[in-house]
């Protein structure tokens, strides 16, 4: 009997867990695959664990996708255990290709995995009076996640932990929120939704004394900005027209925000937050053309042979160059994954924390971009602005 109707029968009895085994092919990374059903928020969909010799790497798929993706996880694996309220189930595949199949009635006491949310406590948890959150239609009025949205709560949720990991590092003249002013620029703010639940998270979560700008460069946006603002009461945001090329401080800044600023406009945003000597930058950069349109491989060139893998290799290239820039000019500079790959391959944050770096490391730092230059004969905005102080 064909493999599809043993898959069908398992998805059928929606299985609370599924787990393959005695992989078939060598080239596949990972030696084992674990999918447990899960419930969040009154939302079901199948966790994924992928599990090589050292690491285990996580994603979330649809109910609908289980068949495909079972289907899938079959041409790479021998063998399938899977378990649901009723049943327990088990495909085989011998190595001659033929498919053994078992089903057996059991009453199990495996449930549904109903903690995918306690798991984690975010900080903006439902129930919260965020303005911001019902204006993106993600919270109703009455400050339930609106399902549709849960994961753009998530996505936010997790910048702000992003920030709140260092920002619980500073001082306690700035944490009690007294003593020292925060002052924090968020450039190319846009809408600045993502502006006020940062305002949300300092002044109403952390009760902390800051000072937040919105820079722009779309005077009717700024206009939006300042009305929204002072519908919502918040009297230490403000919002300004320009550009963060040549943006005269009046103030210190102690923290730079970057959300999706277009190419090597991240770069001067980067370049302004290291010669403000920044204590603490937080950068999602968005479409990176720059080495994209320039790169060069002679000894490399499988790299540019595909469009796809140039892009995405250019993209990857400049993030690793801006890294080592921040590195070398005396900062704690870490890559993160900012949100699922399956939503947006703009999903790397920049976070870099002042710091201090040695001479020995400046220079290793330097030569592994001089050596990545060298190979591909390109130029980059934030190396090139910063190439005499490094």
């Amino acid at each position: 009997m064909d493999i599809i109707v043993y898959i069908d029968d398992i998805v059928k009895s929606e299985p609370l867990r599924l787990v393959f085994s005695n992989k078939s092919d060598k080239n596949y990374d990972y030696k084992k695959v674990k999918i447990n059903l899960t419930k969040a928020k009154d939302r079901k969909f199948y966790q994924v664990e992928k599990f090589t010799d050292k690491q285990v790497f996580h994603e979330n798929i649809e109910l609908g996708v289980l068949p495909s993706y079972i289907k899938d996880m079959m041409d790479r694996f021998r063998q399938l255990t899977a378990i649901s309220e009723d049943y327990n189930f088990d495909i085989r595949i011998s190595k001659k290709g033929k498919i053994f199949y078992s089903k057996h009635s059991q009453k199990n006491e495996l449930k549904i995995d109903k903690n995918h949310n306690k798991k984690k406590n975010y900080i903006l948890e439902e129930g919260m009076d965020i303005p911001a959150f019902v204006d993106l239609g993600i919270f109703s009025k009455d400050g339930k996640i609106i399902n549709s949205k849960y994961d753009k709560y998530k996505q936010i949720n997790r910048f702000i932990e992003i920030i709140d990991d260092e920002v619980k590092k500073l001082p306690s003249d700035y944490i009690d929120g007294k003593d020292k002013v925060l002052r924090i620029l968020d450039f190319g703010c846009g809408k600045s939704y993502l502006t006020f639940v940062v305002y949300y998270y300092f002044v109403e979560i952390r009760k902390m004394n800051v000072e937040i700008t919105g820079l722009d460069l779309k005077e009717d946006v700024i206009n939006k900005c300042k009305e929204v603002a002072q519908k919502y009461g918040y009297d230490r945001l403000k919002f300004e027209l320009g550009d963060i090329n040549g943006y005269k401080l009046e103030n210190n800044v102690d923290i730079v925000i970057s959300l999706h600023a277009c190419d090597t406009a991240t770069d001067y945003a980067l370049f302004n937050a290291v010669n403000w000597k920044a204590k603490m930058i937080f950068s999602v950069p968005c479409c990176q053309h720059e080495i994209n349109a320039s790169i060069k491989a002679d000894k490399l060139s499988i790299i540019t042979r595909y469009g796809l893998i140039q892009e995405r290799m250019a993209a990857l290239m400049t993030d690793s160059i801006r890294a080592n820039i921040l590195e070398a000019m005396g900062y704690k500079t870490q890559l993160i994954e900012f949100i699922d790959f399956e939503h947006s391959p703009k999903n790397i944050l920049i976070r870099a924390v002042r710091s201090k770096v040695s001479r020995e490391k400046r220079k290793k730092l330097i030569d592994e971009i001089e050596a990545l230059r060298s190979e591909f004969s390109f130029e980059q905005t934030l190396y090139s602005l910063l190439k005499d102080s490094l």
